[in-house]
């Protein structure tokens, strides 16, 4: 049985159905950026930055750059009507202080109990970048996480324990890979659709931790 893995667009397209109107919305360095092309035009939903942007959208066109305009992931954005600007320390309160709806991480590694690891490998030669992370992990009300299913080397990214250093524990809602959605729940990882053609067998054995299938 043959099946074709999403793209990094399919996966940040995926991810972009599930976010409501008027929803406040942190979208991490890396993948989870790419979301702001996605968004439908006609809903209310209001990207957060924390480099001090709120309401910003999608990238400009060639030519209509910005060097004011960036994100957090040094990306050029454009600013809807009513957009803001401010300082970074306010942008960090909005993310500790319970303001932000969802936030939208990339991930190393994820547990089966939810926690995260997306800021170091714990490679003496890794470059650790926590960024915000952690603020956001333990911030927002809803913590979605994109990545590819597996790493560059094969080995599972969803585990039963991490085994990179922890960004936040427990506070992973939902898993979107180039494979399947995963919901976590106190029952254990519910695979609620994966890519056509794939069977669960095979998903299972891409996977550390158990999977529990609901696409049935």
């Amino acid at each position: 049985m043959t099946y074709q893995k999403l793209s990094r667009d399919e996966i940040a397209k995926r991810v972009a159905k599930d976010i409501p109107e008027g929803a406040y919305v942190n979208l991490g360095i890396g993948l989870p950026t790419k979301i702001a092309s996605f968004l439908p035009s006609d809903k209310d939903i209001f990207l957060h930055s924390e480099n001090g942007l709120l309401a910003f959208g999608p990238p400009p066109n060639a030519g209509e750059e910005d060097p004011d305009l960036i994100n957090a992931g040094k990306e050029y954005v454009t600013m809807l009507k009513g957009g803001a600007f401010f300082h970074h320390g306010d942008s960090f309160a909005m993310m500790r202080g319970g303001h932000l709806d969802i936030c939208v991480l990339g991930a190393f590694q994820i547990a089966e109990n939810g926690d995260l690891a997306n800021w170091h490998t714990g490679k003496p030669d890794a470059i650790p970048a926590v960024g915000g992370a952690m603020d956001l992990a333990v911030g927002a009300k809803k913590v979605f996480v994109t990545t590819e299913h597996v790493a560059k080397d094969g080995s599972p990214k969803i585990v039963k324990h991490l085994s990179y250093p922890v960004t936040g524990k427990n506070c992973v809602d939902r898993i979107y890979t180039d494979l399947c959605v995963i919901e976590v729940t106190d029952e254990g990882l519910v695979v609620t659709e994966k890519v056509a053609g794939l069977d669960f067998d095979t998903l299972q054995q891409l996977t550390d931790a158990p999977l529990i299938d609901a696409t049935v």
